[in-house]
């Protein structure tokens, strides 16, 4: 589980060094999918996957819009505030954390058990998503896209790669 926080978080770095080769108007200009362009994409895993290490530890959430974000140099100071926080939650992860439980009253009211292992994943799993989209798009606008290829990383040696 930690190796593929360690994957997302350096997908994540690539893409900010290949939207800083980009127009601030491609990286702003709305999409088909996703929750609007390039950068609100980038936005929002970050947003979402603090959000969800915050609600785990019963800490208040994130209620900033994109609209305060709207560059690729603040999308990156966010990141950086709030990678401390998310990492040091990820490297403290243990297997007592798995099987806690996780109440959620979804936005009809509904209320939904899980573990904290599934939203831990769910997590994984929405950015990885979100990737998918980036590249989709890169090609619409005829560059390569960031590599999503988990293998040559290094990160299951513990080495960065």
């Amino acid at each position: 589980m930690k190796m593929l926080f360690h994957y997302n978080w350096a997908v994540r770095e690539e893409w900010f060094a290949w939207c800083e080769e980009i127009s601030e108007a491609e990286l702003l200009k709305p999409r088909t999918g996703g929750v609007g362009g390039i950068l609100h994409t980038l936005f929002h895993v970050i947003d979402v996957e603090w959000i969800w290490i915050r609600v785990l530890q019963g800490k208040s959430d994130f209620n900033d819009s994109f609209d305060d974000y709207r560059s690729i140099r603040q999308v990156r100071e966010l990141e950086a505030a709030f990678r401390p926080e998310v990492e040091s939650f990820v490297l403290n992860w243990n297997e007592g954390m798995e099987n806690r439980e996780f109440r959620d009253t979804g936005p009809g009211g509904n209320e939904t058990l899980d573990t904290w292992g599934e939203v831990v994943r769910h997590m994984i799993a929405h950015e990885i998503h979100h990737v998918g989209q980036l590249s989709v798009w890169s090609r619409e606008i005829g560059r390569k896209p960031v590599s999503a290829n988990l293998i040559g990383r290094g990160l299951a040696s513990g080495k960065r790669g």
